[in-house]
């Protein structure tokens, strides 16, 4: 499929999937959205993936994921921590099962790469992560990371930010031995990294005052742009070594999480607004960053309006085929958020009708419906461009 293929492709999705969405910073989002439905989707999946489509072209060589447990496939089964989810049911409705996924089935990055038609992205950590098959990509992700080093200590060992840095440069050194020097170079620019960080900084962090100090010495504005500081140096350390393309996800409405609405901080059907104003100065500030690294050359990143996308969802679930927005579909206690999936519970049976999975994160039906936004979205959506026109830059 040419480009001008792939662009007048783009056009015909955009009339099927019309979208617009608000952009506020308390609690919900106001939007509207007309969506393309599930059945729509999936021929949309099968027309890219079966008519010598993105895969064939080798517009996209690879996707190499960083991010925290909302892309996590599995590399926290290979470390010492609690953060682990490589039991019944997640992966209940997972082709392979338990993965170490912290879903009922596949996660934005699992649609991510089957839309563009590359394998399931390996976990670094896995032993057969070698040769041949890191072609297609590798994913870092660690439940619990954070952009700082510190933050999520209290689970136990896992990959932060700097350290997954550190981890793919030695995923390059094997492929700098698999296709030499030059090729590897047309490679990288060629390949996208999917980066989902600063969640845990905020809930595993900057909100557990028992454990970290972060909010004693920083007020919102500050941590962010804290945070924003350390995210920016280890992106450019990533630029640095060939990376061109990169899809940063912003923040979702964390104070609508299970978890946060269990905590009895809000009235009962409300999100804890103050938890999702905290979050304006990071998602506001990571847009900004964006403006300033595509000023480098050759750079192309992508700002993912994570939390008008969620939020969308949360004001407007019936259009999205959702009836449970406050619960979570696995867990204990209030909203089944105070204590998440334990070891063979029973989740609920209309899992595609629920937001949430477990406390923390989302189904696999709102995973599928935030990738098809972030490579086929509005400017709303991604900001500059999408995924998809980001692949023909």
């Amino acid at each position: 499929m040419s480009p001008k293929t792939l662009i007048i492709l783009n056009k015909k999705i955009k009339n099927l999937f019309n979208t617009r969405i608000g952009t506020g910073r308390g609690g919900m989002v106001i939007g509207s959205n007309q969506r393309l439905s599930f059945t729509g989707f999936w021929v949309l999946i099968v027309i890219l993936s079966y008519s010598n489509g993105v895969a064939e072209s080798q517009v996209v060589r690879g996707i190499f994921v960083f991010g925290d447990s909302l892309v996590d496939v599995g590399n926290n089964n290979y470390l010492s921590s609690i953060a682990k989810s490589n039991y019944y049911p997640y992966g209940v409705d997972f082709e392979y099962g338990p993965t170490g996924r912290f879903s009922n089935g596949k996660t934005f990055v699992d649609f991510i790469g089957k839309i563009m038609g590359l394998p399931y992205p390996l976990a670094f950590a896995d032993p057969n992560t070698n040769g041949a098959r890191l072609l297609g990509g590798v994913d870092y992700a660690s439940a619990a990371a954070g952009i700082l080093d510190e933050t999520g200590q209290h689970y136990g060992q896992r990959y932060t930010l700097s350290q997954q840095v550190l981890n793919f440069e030695s995923t390059l050194n094997q492929l700098r031995g698999i296709m030499g020097a030059s090729n590897l170079t047309n490679y990288l620019s060629k390949s996208i990294a999917i980066m989902v960080f600063g969640s845990n900084d905020y809930i595993n962090n900057y909100l557990m005052p028992s454990i970290y100090s972060s909010s004693f010495y920083y007020n919102p504005s500050q941590y962010a742009n804290l945070l924003l500081n350390h995210y920016a140096r280890q992106l450019l350390a990533l630029y640095s070594v060939g990376l061109r393309k990169f899809f940063l996800a912003g923040i979702g409405p964390l104070g609508c999480i299970p978890n946060q609405r269990g905590s009895g901080q809000a009235p009962p059907g409300r999100c804890v607004d103050y938890v999702n104003q905290i979050l304006g100065p990071f998602n506001e500030g990571l847009r900004s960053l964006v403006d300033q690294l595509n000023k480098r050359p050759g750079a192309m990143f992508v700002y993912g309006n994570t939390y008008g996308a969620v939020g969308d969802i949360l004001n407007n679930p019936a259009t999205f085929g959702f009836n449970v927005v406050d619960r979570a579909c696995c867990g204990i206690g209030r909203n089944q958020g105070q204590i998440t999936c334990l070891p063979f519970a029973m989740p609920c049976f209309n899992r595609n009708q629920y937001v949430f999975w477990d406390a923390f994160h989302p189904t696999e039906a709102v995973n599928a419906i935030l990738a098809r936004r972030a490579i086929y979205g509005s400017s709303a959506d991604c900001y500059p461009i999408n995924m998809l026109n980001m692949t023909l830059h």
